[in-house]
């Protein structure tokens, strides 16, 4: 009896789980919407920093679904393809990041992350596009930010190589971003700028190089570092002695000199200005101090 009865009762507790496995998945199978019922009432877009960036639009990604017959608008929910439109927007040389999800409100939305110039490239050759923050080649668009241009001998290697993390180096200081308007590299691939301050252009020299990418960021970074502190202390405390547009011409290539050409000067005789003489006036007690 005793054995019947403890049957009766796991028995009982089974059907009474089965009951409410039931009652949930009859709740949950009631109250979900049907996707072949339902149709697409519209579609949200947010594109990251649209307002600054502006290289896509909200009206150009409706216009590229419609194009692509991906427009989610008016379609049965289980009929639209969110795989396909994620890839389709992918394609777009502007586009960093897309995500597409439905939503219970019959919506379908879409998240846009843009590509980020850092520099633009006019080389000699006749190549006009951007390079983005990942050293990857942007073509040429409408955008009108005030961005570094670079130019002279640039092949899309070299753009991507060097110039890239010459551009990132100066873009992370805001100091340098602010100074520099202008990149040039000469034949030899040697680095010009032209500074917004002033009438002059300033050599910076060879960029260091390096087989490794990171190793190659960071040996130019230090260069880019080094040859605009001189840069500024020549700025501080050499030009206000001869004149801010005595000179045309500033090379920094050398560490213990800087040698500038006179602007008036038709033979472009080199002047040759001892590192010592860009560096701040010793206080008047250690000039004492040193004359004992």
């Amino acid at each position: 009896m005793k054995t019947k009865l403890i049957i009766k009762r796991i028995l009982t507790y089974i059907l009474g789980l089965v009951f409410v496995a039931y009652l949930c998945m009859a709740f949950t199978m009631f109250n979900k919407p049907d996707g072949t019922k339902h149709v697409c009432k519209d579609v949200r877009i947010n594109i990251a920093d649209e307002s600054a960036k502006a290289f896509i639009t909200t009206a150009e990604i409706k216009d590229r679904l419609r194009q692509s017959h991906l427009a989610p608008v008016g379609c049965i929910m289980d009929s639209i393809d969110i795989r396909s439109m994620e890839d389709m927007l992918r394609q777009s040389p502007f586009v960093e990041t897309a995500e597409c999800y439905k939503s219970q409100d019959d919506m379908v939305n879409i998240s846009i992350t843009q590509r980020l110039p850092i520099i633009r490239i006019k080389a000699s050759n006749g190549d006009d596009y951007y390079i983005d923050d990942q050293d990857s080649i942007m073509p040429n668009m409408n955008y009108t930010s005030d961005l570094i241009i670079a130019t002279g001998h640039i092949s899309r290697s070299f753009a991507t190589r060097y110039v890239s993390p010459l551009g990132r180096a100066l873009m992370q200081n805001e100091l340098w971003s602010n100074l520099v308007e202008q990149i040039n590299v000469l034949h030899d691939n040697s680095i010009e700028i032209v500074p917004r301050v002033g009438n002059h252009v300033v050599k910076l020299g060879m960029l260091p190089v390096e087989k490794d990418k990171d190793a190659r960021y960071e040996a130019i970074t230090q260069f880019v570092d080094h040859k605009l502190t001189r840069l500024m202390k020549f700025y501080r405390y050499g030009l206000p002695k001869a004149g801010w547009n005595k000179y045309s011409y500033v090379n920094l290539e050398f560490d213990n000199q800087i040698v500038c050409k006179r602007r008036h000067d038709e033979k472009q005789t080199p002047v040759v200005i001892p590192a010592e003489e860009t560096q701040p006036a010793a206080p008047a007690d250690t000039i004492k101090s040193q004359t004992h």
